[in-house]
Parts: structure tokens; C-alpha cells; sequence
């Protein structure tokens, strides 16, 4: 008899079991989750609108755990779901498929709106399990660029810290550059740019910039890590102007290096706003080196029917990706 329930921190052995073929930094992880089982008690009893705390569910057959999804929401808008992690013991491959609709159909009775979920490029068989299987559409891509050989300068670049009172401006500006096809599906609700009420419980950490000449609003940018060694670089300016790459990044870079002797730093194109293919002129021109392509699947309101899939492998998601951010 199978059952799918949220995990609990009694699991952690059975779910040892069923990661066992992963690298001890991916138990790790797993596990540093499983230690704030109180927090997430409260997190499972809260409205949707107040979620904070990313959720795991797990599907047991014969007292066996054979599958584990776990899934976050968007900071400021819990009525956006991420699947960040996927994993199901080989040759089951049709669990993948019953965890992911398991979860679809139980947030959208509490209200979500939008499913995403991130694939690497060459993970096909996950492409067609969400595509095929559980009625995702592809959308967009992104890109992630490592940066090597940091050189730092001085620029005079105009900048601040972005506020909370900032976050409609922040999304006009982001919204309005983001290309008129995807905006449907990847536009962003002004809270989306506020720092969480929960920050502390968050499982990364985020600065916001705002590139500046005079009063006039440039650009918006941000820093994230999850872990204080791995840092993305996120640039969305203002294409009606004309912007120095260069200097934004060198900021950023200036701005982490003030804090971590050690980094290791990746920027983001996003292929998806306006721009990105001149962006991505400059960080070839630059030498960096593109370790990921991503793209962007999403299930919401505009539902694809779904064609049946006879063939899926086995595959795991979310343990070898650095945080969107």
C-alpha cells in the first residue's frame, strides 16, 4: 500500500536509505533540514499566505520511503510555488510523476496560482516527465556564468542599498523590462523585492542594489548566497539607458570581497528580459565561463492537456544546482 505525507524528522534514517547514492555534502544538506523540524511545524499549520519554510513530502510504499519532493515558496508571494528537489529510487520512475501532481493538487485547493520549477538542459528525461507528464510548459532560460580571475578597481559608480519602500519601483522596472511573451508567466509582485519578515529563517540571503544618476532609477541588482561561499550576481538595468557591465559587476564583486576573504563568485543571464543577448556579449568578451543553462517550465492558469509518457529514467533534481537567487 502507498501513501505520500509531509516528512518528519523521524525519517532521517529511512531517508539516508534512499539518498544513499548521493555525495555526503548532499546528505548534509538534507539532514541541516531536517534540525528545524519545529519551525516547520509551525510553517505546515499556517495560511499559505504565510508560509516561510520550504516543505518535503515523501512517498512510502511497504513501509519503505521510495520518493522525496520538496518544494518553496516565494518570498512575498506564497501563491508562487517552487519545486526546488526530486528524488526517487531507481527504476520507479512513475513516483516522480505522483509526487509532483500530489503536491500541485494540494496547494492549488489552498489557493497557489503558479507552479515553476528550474531544469537543467540536460536533464531530458526531466523535461519530459514535467512537460509531457505533469502538464508544465517551457518558458524561458537562464544562464549562470562562473567569474574567474577577479580583478577589482576603482569606478565611480552611483548606487544604494534598496529599501522596503523601493519594492514597486523595483518591480515596475523589472516587470517592464522582461521581453512582452513572458511576462505572463515571469513577472513579479512588489513583495517579491521586500526582505522576508522571516529572513532569518530563510534559506539564502539576499542584498538589494539600485544603480542611481541623481534621482533617476538605473538599474536594480542583487547579491545572493546560501551557504556565504557561493555568491550570484543578478543585474536587471534599465534598457532605456546605456550601462556599464563592467562596473555594476566590479561593485558587487567589491561588495562581497569587503566581507569574504573566499568566494566564489556566478552571474545570472537571464534570457528572458530585454537586452540579454548584448549581456551576454559582455560576459563572453569577459572570459567567464558558462557552467549551467536552466530552463524555466511552469504550470498555472494557461493548462497545456497533458500527452501520456510510457518512457521516463530516473533522475534527481535540485542537488547539483547553485540557488536562483
Amino acid at each position: 500500500m502507498m501513501k505520500i505525507r509531509r516528512l518528519s524528522y523521524f525519517d532521517y534514517s529511512k531517508i539516508k536509505q534512499l539518498i544513499s547514492y548521493l555525495s555526503v555534502d548532499g546528505n548534509d544538506r538534507i539532514a541541516k533540514s531536517l534540525i528545524k523540524e519545529p519551525i516547520d511545524l509551525v510553517n505546515g499549520i499556517v495560511p499559505l499566505c504565510f508560509k516561510f519554510r520550504p516543505e518535503s513530502y515523501i512517498y512510502i510504499e511497504n513501509d519503505e520511503i521510495l520518493g522525496l519532493i520538496t518544494i518553496s515558496y516565494t518570498p512575498g508571494n506564497a501563491y508562487k510555488i517552487n519545486i526546488t528537489r526530486l528524488i526517487f529510487k531507481e527504476n520507479r520512475y512513475e513516483i516522480g510523476k505522483q509526487l509532483v501532481e500530489f503536491v500541485i493538487n494540494k496547494l492549488e485547493k489552498k489557493g497557489a496560482l503558479s507552479f515553476n520549477v528550474t531544469v537543467d538542459e540536460s536533464h531530458d528525461e526531466l523535461l519530459n516527465l514535467f512537460i509531457n507528464g505533469c502538464g508544465f510548459r517551457q518558458c524561458s532560460s537562464e544562464i549562470l556564468w562562473k567569474i574567474e580571475n577577479i580583478q577589482l578597481y576603482d569606478s565611480k559608480v552611483s548606487w544604494r542599498y534598496a529599501l522596503n519602500s523601493d519594492s514597486k519601483l523595483i518591480s515596475t522596472l523589472y516587470n517592464d523590462e522582461i521581453i512582452s511573451m513572458y511576462k505572463s508567466a515571469l513577472s513579479r509582485h512588489p513583495k517579491e523585492f521586500c526582505t522576508p519578515f522571516f529572513e532569518g529563517l530563510s534559506e539564502y540571503y539576499k542584498i538589494r542594489y539600485l544603480l542611481m544618476s541623481g534621482n533617476s532609477v538605473l538599474g536594480y541588482f542583487s547579491i545572493t548566497t546560501s551557504d556565504n561561499l557561493n555568491y550570484i550576481l543578478d543585474i536587471t538595468p534599465d534598457s532605456a539607458y546605456e550601462i556599464d557591465y563592467g562596473d555594476i559587476v566590479n561593485l558587487m564583486l567589491k561588495e562581497i570581497s569587503n566581507k569574504k576573504h573566499k568566494f566564489f563568485p556566478f552571474i545570472k543571464q537571464k534570457n528572458y528580459i530585454k537586452n540579454h543577448e548584448k549581456f551576454g556579449q559582455y560576459l563572453d568578451s569577459k572570459n567567464y565561463t558558462p557552467i549551467q543553462k536552466s530552463f524555466i517550465l511552469v504550470r498555472d492558469y494557461f493548462k497545456p492537456e497533458a500527452s501520456p509518457v510510457s518512457d521516463w529514467k530516473v533522475f534527481m533534481l535540485g542537488e547539483n544546482q547553485i540557488s536562483r537567487g
